[in-house]
């Protein structure tokens, strides 16, 4: 197996090499089970397996299809956290059938959109959705497989579902399994907190290069092939062990569990994974030794590291925070690194038209600038009208990144020429973010403009907003909207959450923000709420914050 094929890597291929290479290793742990590599790679082969007996797979060449078009079958996954659902991404990569991530708090209107437009033919589920999946399977002509995974709830299987555990105990069939390509679809569904979820279409090649452990750590060149993964993942010893908090179903969760993969590592999981539980995280990672720990912003970070500072936890194998997909504000990141003095705390940016773009590191006296990063050597700023790269120093564009990108938006070609366009020859992705790229060649990152507030003339960001309001020690949570004003146009609102027992006054916020903002960019108005709304990755859920303060305006 001397390199990839003349597509690049695939996914399914890239597991193999790693079981193969390291097959008593454990490639997850959760509660009681320990899973190797070997048998998770078994139990992904007869997943593949089930697939291809019931005819799903790959039907039209790459090369007949336009960036938006798809000649794949496609798989939902509505799991929560488990094994099952990586070896039913790898298994489906297998069948070369293209997985795509399934949002498990939609309600029932929301699913039927989603696995509509996702033109879902499969779907593996958990037992506890499956009486909202009956209530709307009327609705979804196409889909014709289901595989249902024994929970707690005892929901009988739906008529006509599989048994998950039978299902990956099929046999291959006679005629084998198809050969997995780089160029089959990874499909990657937006959170939809802005907008109407959007499945993004990547190349497993492209996507497993730039975002899942395709490039070595520290280099800029990817590995020249299958014999050079397995000898990585064989030299790492299984030195590495991640604990997993935010769900697969997010896209940087799943990066990370394959860069992990990549170096025949660990995947270790809360025992409790439908919600997070600060106190059984931190137990579990002090069990198991775990080396880092991806978290989503504040919304994940500030619970645990709360913990830690009520607790005793032998945290002394632990060497890093991981953060990525939503703002770390400075107040929780120097917690952090007051807690655990030992670690550093990695920031990572990027989005799921785009990839990893760009990172940050901060150790105890050495803390990055607030929305610094450093970017890869793919990532760039382009200029207001999309015709030129921006120079270093020039100030602020659409932050975008070029080669290798997502080939589109999944049915829609007009969204994917406007997000994916050629400048000079060079196909970018651009998905709408502002940054600004100083005399260093740092990005400092300013916020997605489709959430960006025009008041009287002036953009506000309101990622800046949000880190200014939650600099006030009562603040615990917070998300920045705009709403109608006669005077401005729009003007941006609060919606706030205070810390239990916490007290303070609208005056004493805006005191607050106006030490680290300019006086337009402060809010107008302050509404609280008990419990600031994200999605279960720990992403601002702007659609629900923008009900908080327009109540009208759905």
């Amino acid at each position: 197996m001397p390199g990839p094929d003349a597509h690049g890597f695939n996914l399914s291929t890239v597991f193999s090499t790693v079981a193969a290479a390291v097959p008593d290793q454990v490639v997850l742990v959760w509660r009681d089970r320990r899973v190797t590599y070997a048998e998770m790679d078994a139990r992904s082969t007869g997943f593949a397996s089930l697939l291809v007996q019931h005819g799903l797979g790959s039907h039209v060449g790459r090369e007949e299809l336009a960036g938006h078009e798809s000649g794949q079958d496609h798989l939902g996954i509505y799991l929560h956290n488990g094994n099952e659902y990586i070896e039913a991404m790898v298994g489906s990569f297998r069948a070369r059938v293209a997985p795509f991530n399934v949002n498990y708090r939609y309600v029932e209107e929301e699913l039927v959109y989603l696995l509509t437009d996702a033109r879902t033919k499969a779907l593996v589920y958990h037992s506890e959705f499956a009486p909202t999946l009956a209530a709307i399977r009327d609705q979804l002509p196409d889909l014709e497989l289901l595989i249902q995974v024994a929970d707690e709830s005892g929901h009988d299987l739906l008529p006509g579902a599989i048994d998950y555990e039978a299902a990956v105990a099929t046999p291959v069939p006679a005629s084998g399994l198809p050969e997995p390509d780089g160029d089959d679809l990874y499909i990657l569904y937006t959170g939809g907190t802005t907008g109407m979820p959007k499945g993004v279409l990547w190349r497993n090649d492209d996507i497993y290069v730039t975002s899942m452990g395709g490039t070595p750590f520290g280099t800029n060149e990817p590995f020249a092939s299958y014999d050079a993964i397995a000898e990585a993942a064989r030299n790492a010893g299984g030195s590495m062990k991640l604990l997993m908090i935010p769900p697969f179903m997010h896209g940087a969760a799943q990066w990370s569990t394959f860069h992990t993969i990549t170096s025949g590592g660990t995947i270790v999981l809360p025992d409790e994974v439908r919600r997070l539980d600060a106190a059984d995280a931190m137990r579990v990672a002090a069990r198991e030794r775990v080396v880092s720990i991806p978290v989503v912003g504040d919304a994940v970070a500030l619970p645990l590291i709360e913990e830690v500072e009520r607790g005793d936890y032998d945290l002394s194998g632990l060497a890093a925070f991981n953060n990525g997909g939503a703002p770390l504000t400075p107040g929780v990141r120097d917690r952090i690194l007051e807690t655990l003095p030992h670690i550093l705390v990695m920031d990572a940016a990027g989005a799921s038209e785009t990839g990893l773009q760009m990172s940050s590191l901060s150790l105890k006296g050495m803390e990055a600038g607030t929305a610094t990063f450093n970017p890869v050597a793919a990532t760039a700023l382009v200029d207001d009208l999309f015709t030129r790269v921006i120079d270093t120093g020039e100030g602020e564009g659409w932050l975008a990144q070029r080669g290798r990108v997502p080939l589109g938006y999944h049915g829609d070609a007009a969204k994917t020429a406007r997000t994916f366009p050629v400048i000079d020859g060079v196909r970018f992705s651009i998905p709408g973010d502002r940054a600004i790229i100083n005399a260093e060649g740092q990005i400092v990152l300013l916020g997605r403009d489709g959430v960006t507030i025009n008041s009287g003339g002036e953009k506000i960001f309101v990622e800046e907003v949000e880190r200014a309001l939650a600099a006030h020690p009562a603040v615990r949570d917070v998300i920045v909207v705009g709403r109608p004003s006669e005077r401005w146009g729009s003007e941006a609102v609060a919606v706030v959450q205070l810390e239990e027992g916490a007290e303070a006054t609208d005056e004493e916020l805006v005191a607050e923000a106006e030490r680290h903002i300019a006086r337009y960019k402060v809010p107008k108005a302050i509404i609280r709420v008990p419990s600031v709304q994200r999605s279960p990755s720990g992403k601002a859920d702007y659609r629900w914050a923008k009900a908080q303060a327009v109540p009208d305006a759905g």
